[in-house]
């Protein structure tokens, strides 16, 4: 049983959290913004525009939610408060207890929407475009890239996150070469983004007849989806469409028409494909929208580039191996840069990641903090 004594610094904790969210959040801002959306969507003519009608419903919609969620949970905490008071005054350990009940069910929502507000990247709004590739390590890089995709898939439907999965391409002897997919979800590139890197697998091979240890490795690439406010221009000169028969598991091919689409962007050589679309057209215009998050993403890496060699930087100090996954001999998987680890991998696989990710997002503001100082 909790005391008032006990559970009024718990309500000081959250209601200073909760004073910085609302800070960063700025409701008054929001509230107008809305406003300024609701007049938009009320002009009769706005679905003779179908993109735009859909981009401001849903940045409408986006909005609201933002603000309900804030509210209601500023209404909630003060309600608890009012509970603990009431408490005290009748000397009811019920009340407390129930008090005490409320509080432990607020204190992650209210730190998952702190977690929110430390998205504020240019880009942290966006949809997340992730690609997993298999890398060093042979049949067992493959197994553990399909493992990474499965474990991602996993933590999209935790949350009710929608999925498309754009393109999947089989090893021969056992998962993935690659797969590409898209998280639909408001801040879904700025939570994902932590996750790009090299993870790292270390267990017995399955697939070693002598049952010996293996280390392997899968990269994990996360891209926010381009929006048609990006202004990526790719003119058709400059690339070379080829198309294929999508292949499953084991090489063997899944229809009989040449629908599978690669493009090759000519200037800088990216490479991409898409081969889960019944048309080759479908194909085609999910590939040239995977080509232009990479031709963003790597405009954006050269000005970063070009602003850190004006402050003196020489390179990243981000290292690219971010997450070791360890099955043999112990069980443990482990954030290389924040160290945050668990040693229930099992569950990790099963889309269990969410606190690495709040522990990635928190390291990487302290990391911008810190540059910042650095640059003066």
């Amino acid at each position: 049983m909790a005391t008032a004594d006990e559970l009024r610094p718990i309500l000081t904790g959250l209601g200073q959290t909760m004073d910085s969210v609302e800070a960063v959040v700025d409701l008054p801002a929001q509230r107008r913004a809305i406003a300024e959306l609701e007049e938009t969507a009320g002009v009769p003519d706005l679905w003779s525009d179908q993109r735009r009608a859909q981009s401001v419903t849903s940045k409408l919609a986006r909005l609201k939610a933002d603000v309900d969620r804030v509210t209601a949970l500023r209404q909630r905490l003060d309600d608890l408060g009012v509970l603990v008071d009431l408490g005290v005054e009748e000397s009811d350990a019920a009340v407390l207890d129930e008090a005490e009940a409320g509080l432990e069910a607020l204190k992650p929502e209210v730190q998952a929407l702190e977690i929110r507000t430390l998205l504020s990247g240019q880009y942290d709004d966006r949809d997340a475009l992730v690609t997993i590739r298999s890398e060093a390590g042979g049949v067992d890089a493959a197994d553990f890239a399909d493992m990474l995709f499965r474990m991602y898939l996993r933590w999209a439907d935790r949350h009710k996150y929608p999925v498309e999965v754009w393109d999947t391409s089989y090893a021969e002897e056992a998962g993935l070469k690659s797969a590409t997919f898209t998280v639909q979800a408001p801040f879904a590139y700025g939570t994902l983004s932590v996750e790009g890197g090299t993870h790292r697998l270390v267990r017995i091979s399955p697939f070693d007849n002598q049952g010996r240890r293996q280390t392997s490795f899968a990269g994990v690439e996360v891209l926010p989806v381009t929006e048609e406010t990006d202004h990526i221009d790719i003119p058709e000169s400059d690339i070379r469409v080829d198309v294929f028969r999508s292949s499953g598991p084991g090489g063997q091919s899944v229809n009989t028409t040449d629908s599978a689409v690669r493009i090759t962007h000519l200037p800088t050589g990216l490479v991409v494909s898409c081969q889960n679309e019944k048309s080759q057209l479908q194909n085609k215009a999910a590939a040239l929208r995977v080509l232009q998050s990479r031709l963003l993403d790597r405009a954006r890496a050269e000005q970063e580039a070009e602003l850190r060699q004006l402050k003196g930087d020489g390179g990243n100090s981000w290292g690219s191996q971010m997450r070791s996954y360890v099955l043999h001999p112990y069980q443990m998987v482990k954030d290389l840069r924040t160290d945050y680890e668990v040693g229930n991998p099992a569950a990790v696989f099963d889309g269990d990641i969410d606190a690495f990710i709040d522990a990635g997002i928190r390291w990487r503001k302290r990391q911008e903090a810190r540059e910042r100082l650095v640059s003066g």
